[in-house]
C-alpha cells in the first residue's frame, strides 16, 4: 500500500512550505497549516494534502506556526509531536486556547498511546500514526476538515486572550453584567469585546454563536423545545 514517508525522514528546505496563489479561488480553498522539523516530511506532505484541493502552509517549528495562527485563515492544524523547542502538544494546548474551534490533528509514533490519549485529551480530534498510511492520513484529514466545511463558521481571525476567556464565560450561561464582575471589567468593555468575539466568529446573534459552537463541537447542539 502506498505510503507517505515517516515523519523521522525526508522534506524541504526553509520554514515554510506554501503550495498556495494569491487568487480568489485560494481564498475560497480551505487552509492546513503543517508543522514538522523534517523538511522532506513537509514537502512530501504539502504535496499530498494539496492534491486535495486545499492550500498548506508548512513550518518547520511550532512558535513560527503559533505567529500566523495569529494572522491568517487556518481550517486545519497538523503537528508532529517531538520537535525542538515546543513540542505538539504544547502547541496544541496553546492553539486551542487561542482558537478554541481549530481542528487539530496530532501525529504520534506507532503504539504511543500515551501519547495519543494526551493529545486527545488537550483536544486533538484525532491521532495519525507513524509511518504515515497514504490512504489512511487523507481519509483521516477529509473527516477533519469536514469540522469547518460549514460557510462562515469561522472567518480565520483568532481570538484574543480576553476574548477567549469571555466567550468561554457566554458559553456558561453567563451575563454581560457576571462576565464584567468576574473579570473586573466595566459592562461596556465586555460588550466592545463581545461584539468582536461574534464578528469573528462570524455570529450575528447569541443563538447563532451556540449554535455555531455546536457546529464546532464545543458545545452540545442547541435542541428545540
Amino acid at each position: 500500500m502506498e505510503r507517505v514517508a515517516p515523519f523521522s525522514s525526508l522534506c524541504l528546505s526553509g520554514k515554510n512550505v506554501s503550495v498556495e496563489g494569491i487568487t480568489m479561488a485560494d481564498k475560497l480553498r480551505q487552509q492546513i497549516f503543517f508543522v514538522d522539523d523534517e523538511p522532506a516530511v513537509r514537502k512530501v506532505v504539502a504535496k499530498t494534502l494539496s492534491q486535495l484541493g486545499t492550500n498548506v502552509k508548512c513550518f518547520a517549528c511550532a512558535e513560527d506556526c503559533l505567529q500566523q495562527l495569529q494572522r491568517h485563515k487556518c481550517d486545519l492544524l497538523i503537528t508532529d509531536v517531538k520537535m525542538p523547542g515546543m513540542d505538539g502538544i504544547e502547541l496544541l494546548i496553546e492553539t486551542k486556547k487561542m482558537a478554541p474551534w481549530l481542528p487539530v490533528l496530532v501525529v504520534t509514533g506507532y503504539g504511543d498511546i500515551p501519547m495519543a490519549v494526551k493529545a486527545l485529551k488537550g483536544g486533538a480530534v484525532d491521532f495519525i500514526e507513524k509511518p504515515l498510511d497514504r490512504q489512511t492520513f487523507i481519509s483521516t484529514v477529509q473527516s477533519a476538515l469536514k469540522r469547518t466545511a460549514a460557510p462562515n463558521v469561522v472567518l480565520g481571525k483568532s481570538l484574543t486572550k480576553t476574548e477567549n476567556r469571555i466567550l468561554r464565560l457566554i458559553m456558561d450561561g453567563k451575563s454581560n453584567r457576571e462576565i464584567a464582575s468576574a473579570m473586573h471589567r466595566s459592562i461596556r468593555t465586555i460588550e466592545v469585546h463581545r461584539n468582536h468575539i461574534m464578528h469573528k466568529i462570524g455570529a450575528d446573534n447569541l443563538v447563532d454563536l451556540m449554535r455555531r459552537m455546536a457546529a464546532m463541537g464545543l458545545i452540545e447542539p442547541l435542541r428545540k423545545e
